[in-house]
């Protein structure tokens, strides 16, 4: 099986802080973007692969058919999943998937999403997510570029 090297949620999903930082730090070859809307939008995954390096491959899974996917990747892939919420890493884990930790990137705000940290903002519904990763004893961080220091979500609840 693949070895997952960072999972992350952020709402940009393919962007330049991960194209030109995490890709290099996670030392990742394979993107997984687990979203169910991208999925079903031909033109925004050809859109994504062309922002993506040659040599790393993209893959868009829907939230259903992810586990199972990201399971059949080769041993060589070195993946990065990229998700828009936490509710999907919840799911991930519940459906079993191996996730060692999860970092919160960018999660603006919005009328549903109250502050959590500086520029990080979660609706209860996340929070909840959040809360039910860390009861899977998943470690859950924010970190929003690699050269920050990583902060605890669970404090933060």
């Amino acid at each position: 099986m693949a070895k997952i090297v960072l999972a992350r949620i952020d709402d940009r999903l393919v962007h330049g802080q991960v194209m030109t930082q995490w890709l290099q730090y996670s030392g990742g070859n394979h993107i997984v973007i687990v979203d169910s809307d991208v999925a079903a939008d031909s033109f925004n995954t050809n859109m994504m692969k062309m922002a993506v390096p040659r040599s790393v491959k993209l893959d868009v899974f829907t939230e259903d058919e992810a586990k199972e996917k990201i399971s059949e990747l080769p041993d060589s892939a070195k993946v990065i999943i990229l998700a828009k919420r936490p509710q999907v890493f919840d799911k991930l884990a519940e459906d079993g998937l191996e996730l060692g930790s999860v970092i919160v990137g960018g999660m603006g705000q919005n009328q549903e999403r109250k502050k959590l940290y500086k520029n990080i903002a979660a609706s209860d519904e996340e929070r909840e997510a959040f809360r039910k990763i860390i009861d899977q004893g998943i470690d859950l961080k924010i970190q929003v570029v690699p050269s920050d220091k990583t902060i605890s979500v669970e404090t933060l609840l």
